[in-house]
């Protein structure tokens, strides 16, 4: 956010003195100069340089280091927040910076800079790949988040001066990602003005109305929170309690999010205020509950008990609506002091408070944890995007706590299910879990947990995990845990494969495919850019490489290349080769048909009828298709689609299920057409085979009301 041509200003030096002042209160002289050193440094390296607004640089360095300076952060981070930017549009080194102010100064500066260096082809992949850096940078120390945050506190505040769509892209990312960071490391008072920095320039109008509202709202309620302020602390005193207590106006987000959410007017969000009461210890806390609610009534199921349950970023208190004079709904807060200043500070309350106590060293655990499970996910990511929208979903937890057996307490993003549950608990748990027990009585493995729970998850050495989690697990860990096994898998079955597809195209070339020698494929992966054997096997397993080409060159190049085809030599149908040979939707060849197959790029074999429509239509590469015939001892069950017209009578879809069921086959899905004399009613049903199916069909032909009866395909 740069301008250039206008001279230095001497306000910065203002600024400066007003902040040095500041921190006196809390840094040791020692640490005051080695702060204005890196002051004049950063002067020094910046000048010249100009914001968009016309402001000197140095300005922002400072403002930086201002918002970190009330959170009473040291003076390493300090210093680090002043030099910030010097490496990166300046020609300071790391080495120059380690040499005047320290190792740990040049490597937080360092760890800044990295998040944005390197420049993508589209905003999304740089997203993505500035918020994995940042993750590792957080995990090395999470001062540097501390800083990148009021880095992008700092420019949420002075971004008028930039275009309106800079803007929007900008404040959509702030309330995507730096403010639910905010809210996950505990910095209450940062989150809550980068939320509403963000929705003034992602909904500029809708903020002004609201604003406006929120205004003329404050003048006729003044009298309303007065003599609410005034009887809290009255009924407080009379029950002994030395309590400080304050009213406050909830965010113009938070009102906003809760009228889109309720589908409710201005005028019907009743509760834009709330109270926060800090008392001295955690008995008092529970007392000054009693007593508010036995001034007020206490809505109920608006109860929440943080102090037992923390929140994952350490978030402890008491929160209770209750029912206040004129049916006025109220939030009441109530916390001790120092939960109040974790509430404040999160996680950097460790360098505010030098008081080492429990709830501080819990929160680190926490927040190490949490970054640990996310550096878990980034190392199962094959992308960057896939890793951002794992990083969104851990990022916007509403949670829900629920019980181990053992009686341990598990804090899930709401909407979670059992699965969840079982990868939280431990990966291993997750991929063999089979079976769930909720409460002592069996769940299906989809069931959402609600909080108090007690969830047992039942496993078995044969199980693992099912393509079909991927569609109601909402943990990253899950999602990230199940992607990686299935493509584990789907390696190995595509090598398998790409194996059978050279040997058939091998023995058209009357060559054993077992006096093919090592140094001959070690050449041939190279040659094909390959790493080893196993991934040529399945590349070609997936299409990217034909088997015919690849046979011809482990072969003489002067031999010609026999198109594939014919039952000579055809590949052979298991039935086991999940998901490297895909059943084609439009025809759904079952055993019996005759096949033939297609080799699809990044898809494998597909598989289609003969007859199909659709593969007259696909013109490409003839070594793309190959002869297929189907193995004699098939026992799995293929989907094939049917299509009926049965009199329009009361009964006659139960006696066609039953018919159905009788024959030995399942109904996988159904759909009827048509409200006159005849109904059309399409299946879709699991069978064996061609018999199978004309076994079904005969049996459903006997039915009195069904005039037609055909098979679909295409």
């Amino acid at each position: 956010m740069r301008a250039q041509g206008l001279p230095d200003s001497p306000a910065a030096l203002d600024e400066a003195e007003l902040l040095f002042n500041e921190l006196s209160g809390y840094l040791k002289p020692a640490d005051i100069s080695q702060l204005q050193n890196a002051y004049l440094f950063s002067q020094s390296a910046h000048s010249g340089q100009f914001r968009k607004s016309g402001e000197p640089y140095i300005s922002h360095p400072l403002a930086v280091a201002s918002i970190l300076g009330r959170l009473h952060l040291d003076s390493q981070t300090l210093a680090a927040a002043l030099l910030h930017d010097v490496m990166e549009d300046t020609h300071v080194s790391k080495a120059e910076i380690s040499e005047r102010f320290g190792k740990s100064v040049a490597e937080l500066v360092d760890g800044v800079s990295k998040l944005d260096k390197i420049e993508f082809q589209t905003q999304a992949d740089a997203q993505a790949e500035n918020f994995r850096k940042m993750l590792l940078a957080m995990s090395q120390d999470v001062r540097v988040i501390l800083i990148k945050l009021a880095d992008r506190l700092h420019n949420m505040r002075t971004l008028e001066v930039l275009q309106p769509e800079k803007r929007r892209r900008i404040a959509r990312e702030t309330m995507e990602i730096y403010a639910p960071i905010a809210h996950r490391l505990g910095l209450n008072s940062i989150y809550q003005e980068l939320q509403d920095l963000s929705f003034r320039h992602l909904f500029p109008t809708r903020y002004r109305v609201l604003t406006k509202a929120t205004k003329a709202a404050r003048g006729n309620r003044r009298e309303v929170l007065d003599k609410i302020l005034s009887d809290i602390r009255q009924r407080l005193l009379d029950a002994g309690l030395d309590a400080k207590v304050s009213g406050r106006e909830k965010q113009l987000y938070s009102i906003y999010k809760k009228m889109v959410e309720k589908h409710l007017t201005f005028s019907e969000v009743l509760d834009i205020y709330g109270f926060r009461v800090i008392v001295k210890d955690v008995p008092a806390c529970y007392v000054a509950l009693g007593a508010l609610h036995s001034l007020y009534k206490p809505i109920p199921g608006k109860f929440k008990d943080y102090i037992a349950i923390p929140k994952a970023n350490g978030y402890q208190s008491l929160h209770s609506t209750l029912f206040g004079p004129y049916g006025t709904p109220l939030e009441v807060q109530i916390r001790t002091v120092e939960m109040h200043r974790i509430a404040e500070a999160g996680v950097a309350s460790h360098w505010l408070y030098k008081s080492v106590d429990n709830n501080l060293n819990d929160l680190h655990t926490k927040t190490h944890q949490w970054l640990q499970s996310l550096l878990e996910t980034l190392s199962d990511s094959t992308d960057s995007l896939e890793f951002l929208e794992h990083l969104k979903v851990d990022l916007f937890p509403s949670e829900i706590y629920v019980f181990t057996p053992q009686g341990k307490i598990l804090e899930l993003p709401k909407e979670s299910t059992a699965v969840d549950f079982a990868y939280a608990v431990h990966t291993d748990i997750g991929d063999r879990c089979m079976a769930v027990k909720i409460n002592g009585e069996n769940a299906p493995l989809r069931t959402k947990l609600r909080s108090g729970d007690h969830v047992e998850i039942i496993t078995a050495p044969h199980a693992k995990p099912n393509p079909v989690w991927l569609t109601y697990v909402v943990t990253g860990k899950a999602r990230s845990h199940i992607r990686h096994f299935l493509k584990t898998m789907q390696y190995e079955e595509l090598a398998k494969l790409g194996e059978r597809l050279l040997n058939q195209a091998l023995l058209s070339f009357k060559l054993d495919p077992a006096a093919i020698s090592a140094a001959q494929w070690q050449k041939l992966a190279q040659d094909s850019g390959a790493k080893s054997k196993k991934e040529l096997l399945a590349d070609m397993g997936l299409g990217k490489h034909l088997p015919a080409v690849v046979a011809k060159r482990l072969t003489s190049p002067h031999e010609s290349v026999p198109r594939s085809g014919g039952e000579n030599g055809a590949i052979t149908i298991l039935g086991t080769e999940g998901m490297a040979v895909k059943f084609a939707k439009c025809c759904h060849p079952i055993p019996g048909d005759l096949v033939v197959g297609f080799i699809k790029k990044d898809q494998g074999l597909v598989i289609h009828t003969r007859d199909c429509p659709v593969i007259a239509k696909i013109h490409g590469n003839p070594d793309n298709w190959l002869g297929v015939t189907w193995d004699k001892d098939i026992t799995r069950l293929f989907e094939v689609s049917i299509k009926m017209v049965a009199a329009n009578q009361r009964g006659v879809l139960a006696r066609v299920a039953a018919e159905i069921a009788k024959a030995g086959s399942n109904i996988d899905n159904v759909s009827v057409e048509g409200e006159g004399t005849y109904t059309t009613m399409n299946f879709t049903l699991q069978v064996s085979n061609r018999s199978h199916l004309a076994q079904v069909m005969r049996g459903l032909r006997r039915i009195r009301e069904v005039v037609k009866i055909t098979r679909v395909k295409g």
